[in-house]
């Protein structure tokens, strides 16, 4: 930099510095994609602490992962793309098992969302995993290389919402208000894993247009409280998807006693009255509108 302060060149000057992500901390030099930004970590290791407590249902983006490789073992025109987010996305799972269908493109958001439109002009089926808050770099090219031509590329956006120690860049506050004015583009944002999976064999099964998938960074709720909260009758999460009736969404509490499908006990093996005041009646819009049915 003093050297080009005290140059006596008049022309112009283009300095390129190259840096080392991690540099001076091997940990953080051997993790490509990790340790950007960091909760609390062993400093000797690199190991970031987990909670006391494990989660107790895989995270949104392994489970979107997996849906991915199950509908791409069925269906092999599926590819998926990501933006040098393979790790966050949950693509090193999907890649692991596709290698030769996954493509990490490097820091170029817009590039990705572009490779994704011309590859679903040749007639493949690609998937787009891009953090909400990093698609906004691609914007340009959802509106004019998917929407106006209305190609079935599928936008996978993780991390909506907020996202904790992933820190203020990385929330996803704004996809729903910059997509959803958007013509052509279906989005989805499922409440749940199972949503989550049968909105992936959606997005899958749909070729009239784009789809776009919303998710946040977390995990799923597990069976029991899948019950409890939803009303889902299970032992276990469904392994695969169904596909959903395209702008349907579902009522999870009706009026009266009923919840969901019939009147539930409390665990003072009373019957709940939840529903029976309007304030009380809750629909799900995840996915299209039964706000209506649920007045």
């Amino acid at each position: 930099l003093e050297t080009l302060r005290d140059s006596d060149s008049t022309k112009p000057v283009l300095l390129h510095v190259k840096t080392e992500k991690g540099h001076g901390y091997p940990p953080a030099l051997a993790a490509a994609d990790k340790m950007h930004g960091v909760g609390k970590f062993d400093l000797g290791t690199g190991v970031q602490f987990k909670p006391s407590k494990p989660p107790v249902a895989p995270s949104f983006t392994s489970i979107f992962a997996n849906s991915l490789i199950d509908e791409a073992t069925e269906d092999r025109s599926i590819v998926a793309i990501t933006a040098a987010m393979p790790g966050g996305t949950g693509l090193d799972i999907f890649g692991r098992r596709f290698p030769k269908r996954t493509f990490d493109v490097g820091i170029a958001e817009q590039h990705a969302v572009t490779m994704a439109a011309g590859m679903a002009c040749e007639g493949l089926k690609p998937f787009c995993c891009i953090y909400s808050t990093f698609l906004q770099r691609g914007y340009d090219s959802v509106v004019h290389d998917i929407a106006v031509q209305n190609l079935p590329v599928r936008i996978i956006m993780d991390r909506a919402g907020l996202v904790g120690n992933d820190g203020p860049t990385h929330h996803g506050c704004y996809d729903l208000a910059y997509l959803g004015c958007i013509p052509q583009l279906k989005i989805m944002s499922p409440s749940d894993e199972i949503e989550l999976k049968n909105m992936i064999a959606t997005c899958a099964k749909y070729d009239e247009g784009p789809t776009c998938l919303r998710y946040p960074r977390g995990s799923g709720y597990g069976p029991d409280k899948l019950e409890k909260l939803f009303g889902y009758d299970m032992d276990a999460v469904p392994k695969h998807g169904e596909v959903l009736e395209m702008g349907k969404g579902r009522i999870v509490r009706k009026g009266g006693n009923k919840l969901l499908l019939g009147a539930k006990q409390t665990d003072e093996g009373e019957k709940t009255t939840r529903g029976k005041d309007k304030k009380d009646r809750v629909c799900i819009l995840s996915f299209g509108t039964r706000l209506h049915e649920s007045l």
